[in-house]
């Protein structure tokens, strides 16, 4: 079996699906090879046509299935030095290296491996898979899935999402909410700063604000909270604007993101900059020229996954692993939009996150293996009623 998986993974590698290209060929490729194990497959695109989710059943058509889910896109190479070519699998001392063997095509290749033997086992409890696409930039095709499952009349209940946790048992992180604020004003001579609309001005100030926000958030961490640091935090990331020393700036763009922790703080940060934008700036932007505006692309909004008492996967996976401990980690990641849903979840997977978006990306062959025990605990209790 982990020959077989290191084959499809080799075979995944090559399919360069960085989120910002198609990712059909590989969504075929996923989609065919599981049709070849048996499983019932949809291929939903998305309204481009370029993108597409790979959903795939096996089992009855009931309630209670279990969810396998991963995204099948990947970070860019751009700007990084890699020892090999990054979308071949190079193998040295027991590791896999390449473009996404880590983050997280190990995990597809293992499901893929297992799902002959998936298809013999789920006679009484359905398996799903779930493979999305633009998770790396802001969960996009783990949305439009969700939104899909929706209309379903079949609803699964348990979802472990293969992210790299080391396989480690994942119950908790925060959300990931980003945004591009844009800013309209109007251009002039930087020695009559009156006569322009600064939009680097403005965007400074609506800055500011995002830090203050930053600091109050920090005082109203919740009780026993089990994130790192413990409250909502906001960082901004890239504030652009100007030509040059002498122009007023016609446009600035300020990349900003937060991370909740709890119900009420996003509202919070953005009924703040609402009133900021519509009672402060733009009445005093348009005063000097009515065009002027200011607008906020939503980039990616993910849920977070809040751990809970009562988690059905977590005691599942606790039980196959023989690892009752469950932890809470930094990153983001699709299995709060599952829980959003009604499922219960857990993230738990091959590799190490440390790995992931680097040069020489890698994974153990050993954490491979490890999935793949998971996976041969898993497929008896496919024979079970939930």
């Amino acid at each position: 079996m982990i020959t077989e998986t290191v084959a499809l993974l080799r075979q995944l590698i090559a399919f360069p699906s960085v989120s910002s290209r198609s990712n059909l060929d590989i969504a075929h490729f996923i989609a065919d090879t599981l049709r070849a194990a048996g499983a019932r497959v949809d291929v939903w695109q998305d309204p481009g046509g370029q993108k597409a989710n790979v959903f795939a059943t096996l089992g009855p058509d009931t309630d209670g299935g279990i969810v396998l889910s991963g995204h099948m896109d990947v970070v860019p190479v751009d700007d990084q030095v890699w020892a090999t070519d990054p979308f071949t699998v190079f193998e040295k001392q027991g590791r896999l290296y390449g473009r996404g063997t880590c983050d997280m095509k190990g995990f597809i290749a293992a499901c893929l491996a297992y799902a002959p033997v998936f298809a013999r086992s789920a006679t009484v409890r359905p398996l799903h898979f779930a493979f999305t696409y633009d998770e790396e930039v802001g969960c996009l095709g783990g949305r439009a899935l969700v939104d899909t499952l929706k209309q379903h009349t079949v609803r699964p209940s348990i979802a472990i999402i293969g992210e790299p946790t080391s396989m480690r048992i994942v119950e908790g992180h925060k959300g990931c909410c980003e945004y591009t604020t844009r800013f309209t004003g109007l251009a002039g001579h930087g020695s009559s700063p009156s006569t322009g609309v600064n939009a680097v001005e403005y965007a400074a100030r609506y800055v500011g604000q995002l830090l203050a926000l930053g600091e109050e958030l920090a005082l109203r961490a919740p009780e026993n909270s089990p994130f790192d640091p413990p409250w909502t935090t906001i960082n901004v990331g890239a504030l652009r604007g100007g030509v040059a020393h002498n122009v007023i700036p016609s446009t600035a763009e300020v990349d900003w993101e937060m991370r909740p922790v709890q119900d009420g703080d996003a509202e919070q940060v953005h009924s703040t900059l609402d009133t900021l934008v519509h009672k402060t700036l733009l009445p005093a932007m348009r005063a000097v020229y009515p065009e002027a505006d200011i607008t906020t692309e939503v980039i990616g909004e993910v849920a977070g996954l809040l751990p809970r008492g009562n988690n059905e996967a977590r005691a599942l996976v606790a039980e196959l692993t023989g690892d009752d401990e469950a932890t809470t980690v930094a990153f983001s990641t699709e299995a709060g939009l599952f829980q959003a849903l009604g499922l219960s979840a857990v993230v738990c997977g091959p590799g190490s996150i440390e790995q992931a978006h680097k040069a020489d990306e890698f994974i153990a062959v050993s954490e491979l293996e490890r999935c793949l025990q998971l996976f041969e605990a898993l497929a008896p209790t496919l024979g079970q009623p939930a």
